[in-house]
């Protein structure tokens, strides 16, 4: 371990004891117009609720009116809908029942709850143009937004239905199986491409025929693109995994971008994502991979001045995850951090919660590629070593990093099938 980066952690970090330590951040955000806020596993109680409360601050206290999450399109619509008031569900846990594809603790839990809960009753005193919006932007939901765009052709009595029909139509020999289509599209040469592509164009051309709300136009033409990129995502998916990967935050920053451009000049945004996502791909191994993510997309997209990061991190604790894609979920020990990472080496300079706030005075002394961890929604602790740490510039990836010495895991809606 590098004894200069402990020290210079030290002079440089403050204790993080309490939310109005955030203060700091929020400082430093300045006007920022588009702020990533990270995480470094979709398993940890701590992420979502410092999140939480800085969201919350940005909308309060900077006029902040998006939220856009590592989710699905659809199933986010029913926060979104229920947040606004467009949705007389009681309960925002029923409300997050939409979230049904795995791994559905991500967005189905108690921390979330907590945050839609706070942000209807917000909603609630302001006018409708003034309501803060909750969108998923994430490309896995190729059927379920293929069936949004047909029921609202069909319920609009639009023109393009049959078109749509007519695409769709393609995709129905793989029964709803993002793998069956992609091994055909991938080794077999058959895809749907054309169809899908020209609807998307056809929609983009025609929403404002058919689109009653400005709103329910946005939706459309969102599903629509994630139907079209969702393709291309599994069609690239069984033959390269960067070109997908990179297929995959592209689409994010476009669907980021639709709903940005829907707020207009007011618009104002929070992304929740990993830190895989959110820190910038060019002070990682991912560039020489040839592999790019959102935190880079948007900070050449943007100016500096407009984009603000926050990556976290932990030690040791516990974390929601799964063994194999698909199975059960488990509450895991999260080992402590391996030594020499980024997460060790915060340990050493303080056994304590802390911020670190990077700037132009202070980067140059955290230039040192270290290995940053990353746990997925797929984990196995005892071989976290062999795959789980990214070799990471930390003050060029992130503007802050939030790091929490002993984590605790996030509380699934679905308590009956986590093995406690």
């Amino acid at each position: 371990m590098n004894e200069s980066v402990i020290q210079s952690i030290q002079e440089h970090s403050k204790a993080y004891k309490s939310e109005r330590d955030l203060d700091k951040i929020l400082q430093e955000i300045g006007d920022s117009r588009i702020v990533l806020l990270g995480e470094a596993s979709h398993g940890t109680s701590e992420y979502y609720k410092i999140r939480t409360e800085l969201s919350k601050r940005l909308i309060e206290e900077k006029g902040f009116n998006i939220i856009a999450v590592e989710g699905d399109w659809p199933a986010s619509q029913s926060i979104n809908k229920y947040i606004k008031g467009n949705d007389e569900t009681a309960n925002p846990r029923d409300v997050l029942q939409s979230f049904k594809r795995w791994p559905t603790w991500m967005w189905a839990n108690e921390e979330v709850v907590e945050l839609i809960s706070w942000l209807k009753e917000y909603n609630a005193k302001k006018a409708s143009k003034q309501k803060a919006g909750f969108y998923g932007i994430d490309v896995y939901s190729l059927w379920e937004s293929m069936e949004e765009v047909i029921l609202y052709l069909e319920n609009t009595n639009s023109p393009d239905l049959e078109k749509a029909k007519k695409a769709f139509s393609c995709f129905e020999p793989f029964n709803k199986e993002p793998q069956e289509y992609a091994v055909s599209a991938g080794y077999l040469g058959e895809d749907c491409t054309e169809e899908i592509v020209g609807l998307l164009s056809t929609i983009r051309a025609n929403k404002k025929d058919f689109a009653e709300s400005h709103e329910q136009e946005l939706n459309l033409e969102v599903n629509a693109m994630v139907a079209a990129n969702a393709e291309h995502y599994y069609r690239a998916m069984v033959s390269n995994d960067e070109k997908s990967w990179n297929i995959r935050d592209e689409h994010m920053v476009e669907a980021l971008n639709a709903v940005m451009k829907f707020y207009g000049e007011e618009a104002k945004v929070i992304v929740w994502e990993h830190n895989t996502h959110v820190g910038d791909a060019r002070a990682t191994d991912m560039m020489e991979a040839g592999m790019t993510n959102v935190g880079q997309i948007v900070r050449e997209q943007n100016p500096k001045e407009d984009v603000y990061i926050v990556g976290f991190g932990t030690h040791r604790g516990t974390v929601i995850a799964s063994k194999e894609w698909g199975v059960n979920l488990e509450k895991m020990e999260v080992p402590p951090a391996q030594r020499g990472s980024w997460e060790d080496a915060m340990h050493q300079a303080g056994n304590y919660n802390q911020l670190l706030l990077f700037n132009d005075e202070n980067r140059k002394l955290f230039h040192s590629p270290l290995g940053h961890r990353a746990i997925g929604v797929v984990y196995r602790p005892q071989y976290e070593q062999y795959g789980n740490y990214v070799p990471s510039i930390m003050s060029e990836r992130y503007d802050a990093f939030i790091y929490i010495d002993e984590s605790n895991a996030l509380q699934p809606l679905e308590l009956s099938d986590v093995r406690l």
